[in-house]
Parts: structure tokens; C-alpha cells; sequence
């Protein structure tokens, strides 16, 4: 399979040169272009998730050898969760060679946090059905970096962390509202306040509520501690 100029680029972003490129592009078709000659990704999504689960259970048992498995679980979870995976897309502008349909193009498909996290999954999954698993797991590894030793700040998401912080102060737990939506209906954008029973407040904007949430916690958190 001849491949294009910028697939050959995402390659070496990703580390990784395949020996059956076909896995490679079939990790990059979205659901919205397949058909029954073009399978998308998603069963290499399935597949890379527990590639993916597997590499970081290792990693983070050899990181810190004391930890319980209380300890770890909170970790693990920030690693491998799909905000995770999309930071890491990004990182390597997986968006730019993601194979989308005209509607998830016009959506801004190729920004989206679900989408790329996705697709960053089944990238894995190529590269273990590619070269097996020492090799899929020197990829993740080199890709995650940091976020791995730096993982005991992101263990928990901040929204628990906000509510936690009010509760221990026996405030409310914190409210999430909606201060502006805008953008087309394809692709809204969302401004969210986070408030705490005492008046503090910050605000976020992303591309999902769920996004903005919890950027303004994050927010709001941060300015608290510090």
C-alpha cells in the first residue's frame, strides 16, 4: 500500500514505521467514512485500550514499588482515561491524518477530545498487531513520557478534587452552570462558571460541557491551593 506524504510524516511523529501500513490506516478511519470495503477502527479501538491498560499497570508497579493498589488505581485512571489519550493525539497532530466523513469534518471531528481519543487507541492496537508488544510498549512509553512519574498531581479529575476541598471545609459541593453557549449546532462551545457555596468562582470554555467543567474546577482549584 502506497501511503500519502503526511501519513509517512505521522510515522515518524509516532515513532513507528509499519511493516503492513494497512493496520496503520485502518487505525485512522473513523466511522463516518467506512463502508464494507473500508473497516473503521473501532475493534482496534477495543484493542489498543487494553494495549494501552496493560503498559501502564507495568509502568506505574515499577515506578513506585510501595504503592498500594489504592494508590494506583486513581493513576492508572488518569493515564489511560480518554483526556489522556487525546492530549497525546494531539501531541503528535493525529488529527491531521484521522479519516473522517464531510459531517465530522465540518464539525471540527478533527479537534474533538472522544474522537482523538479514540483514534489515539487504535493506533496503539496497530502498532501491537504491527510489531508485537515490546514494540507497542516502547511507543507508549516514549509517547507518555513525563505523564507518567508527573501522574500523582492528575490522579483524581478535578472535579472530584473541587468537591472533596468543599466538603472537607463543610461547604456544599460545588455548582456547574452554563454562563454562554455559542458557535454553530454542530460544533457548540460552552462556557461554564464553577461556584462554591462561599462565592468563589472561575470559568472555562471548551468544546463539551464535560470539557469546561472540569477546566473550571481545575481553575477554581488552583486558585484556592495557591
Amino acid at each position: 500500500m502506497k501511503l500519502s506524504a503526511e501519513i509517512k510524516a505521522f510515522q515518524k511523529r509516532l515513532g513507528h514505521e509499519f511493516a503492513n501500513p494497512e493496520l496503520l490506516v485502518r487505525s485512522l478511519t473513523h466511522g463516518s467514512v467506512s463502508s464494507a470495503t473500508r473497516p473503521d477502527n473501532q475493534r482496534l479501538e477495543f484493542l489498543g485500550d487494553r494495549v494501552l491498560g496493560l503498559v501502564m499497570a507495568t509502568a506505574l508497579l515499577e515506578a513506585d514499588k510501595k504503592a498500594s493498589e489504592g494508590q494506583l488505581a486513581p493513576r492508572f485512571n488518569a493515564l489511560v482515561r480518554k483526556e489522556a489519550c487525546a492530549d497525546v493525539a494531539l501531541q503528535i497532530d493525529l488529527g491531521a491524518v484521522l479519516k473522517l466523513g464531510r459531517s465530522e469534518m465540518l464539525s471540527g471531528g478533527r479537534r474533538k477530545q472522544a474522537l482523538l481519543g479514540d483514534a489515539m487507541e487504535a493506533v496503539i492496537a496497530a502498532v501491537y498487531r504491527d510489531a508485537g508488544f515490546e514494540v507497542a510498549s516502547a511507543v507508549i512509553l516514549k509517547l507518555w513520557g513525563d505523564r507518567i512519574h508527573d501522574v500523582e498531581a492528575d490522579a483524581r479529575d478535578a472535579k472530584t478534587a473541587l468537591q472533596e476541598w468543599a466538603q472537607a471545609r463543610g461547604q456544599k459541593p460545588p455548582s456547574y452552570v452554563e454562563v454562554r453557549r455559542s458557535g454553530p449546532d454542530h460544533a457548540p462551545v460552552f462556557t461554564i462558571a464553577a461556584r462554591l457555596q462561599d462565592g468563589a468562582e472561575e470559568q472555562a470554555t471548551a468544546g463539551s460541557k464535560r470539557q469546561a467543567e472540569q477546566a473550571a474546577a481545575k481553575s477554581l482549584l488552583d486558585r484556592l491551593q495557591n
